[in-house]
């Protein structure tokens, strides 16, 4: 058993299943261009974790997983991103 290529292969299944879910959000952006607004995105998915051990000192849980998984997409040309002042924005790759 290799535990790396297990964990990669974890990892880009919840990227994946992450793409989807921007898929369908998308619907309800039209007038947007279908932009989806990465607070939606990791609100209604609850993507916000702490990162710290319990030991250490982070105020509040953040957003890390849903930017490495979004990361992996924008690398694999799967999804598109933009910022407007301070919000991200995310939309499947227009092909």
């Amino acid at each position: 058993m290799n535990h790396k290529e297990n964990l990669h292969r974890l990892l880009q299944a919840a990227a994946i299943e992450l793409l989807a879910f921007i898929r369908e959000s998308e619907a309800q952006f039209q007038a947007d261009d279908y932009w989806v607004p990465a607070s939606e995105i990791k609100n209604k998915l609850e993507l916000n974790f702490v990162a710290v051990p319990k030991s250490g000192k982070q105020y509040g849980e953040k957003g890390w997983l849903f930017a490495t998984l979004a990361r992996m997409l924008e690398d694999q040309g799967l999804v598109e991103y933009q910022k407007i002042g301070s919000r991200a924005y995310y939309r499947s790759a227009r092909l």
